[in-house]
């Protein structure tokens, strides 16, 4: 059994959050490139070293379940049950990532990502990033393929997300696309193994 959260992790796991709350609204009230980090900090009532020490960057005030989805992408490899392949796993935390990420109140924090430079290569470093991550926690399944492999279907998966957000249909989206990565998968593991 883990250990609840002491005073001071959670007295700054409220302030985190507090901050990522306080820079969305105003983000999403002015617009991303009229709000600085200074405007951030005032408003939540903190110093901007304060909020430096929560997030390494303006974009990462957007993206500030980043490190959770990351882990989650990993856990979904590292923590499923022994008798559970691998790509229905991923599968189903892709699924969970876009309900979350195609919510309708999410919609406009999509537009304003999509609507900034900044935000998009912010992004798309944080896919590769996460990609590398779980293509790490692939590789070291017993039985996994050439790494080379191991990236591809990890950043197949990654952007799976991201292509299934953007549909009408995020969910069928999901459902097409991992049955190519299916496939893509059972090939690898066939070549292998002739």
């Amino acid at each position: 059994m883990t250990e609840p959260p002491g005073r001071r992790e959670r007295k700054k796991a409220a302030t985190r959050q507090k901050i990522a709350d306080t820079a969305l609204r105003l983000f999403l009230e002015r617009g991303y490139e009229a709000v600085g980090i200074r405007d951030v900090a005032a408003e939540a009532d903190v110093a901007v070293t304060t909020l430096f020490s929560h997030f390494a960057s303006k974009e990462a005030l957007v993206f500030e379940q980043d490190e959770d989805f990351e882990h989650r992408l990993a856990q979904a490899v590292t923590g499923r049950a022994q008798d559970e392949s691998l790509i229905p796993a991923l599968r189903h935390e892709i699924h969970a990532l876009v309900r979350h990420c195609a919510a309708d109140d999410a919609s406009p924090v999509w537009r304003m990502i999509d609507a900034s430079p900044a935000l998009r290569k912010y992004e798309e470093s944080m896919r590769l990033r996460h990609a590398e991550s779980l293509a790490t926690a692939i590789a070291a399944e017993p039985g996994a393929p050439r790494p080379t492999v191991c990236r591809a279907i990890a950043r197949f998966t990654v952007d799976a997300y991201s292509l299934a957000r953007e549909e009408a249909d995020p969910q069928t989206a999901v459902d097409e696309i991992f049955g190519l990565i299916e496939a893509a998968w059972e090939a690898a593991h066939a070549a292998a193994r002739g």
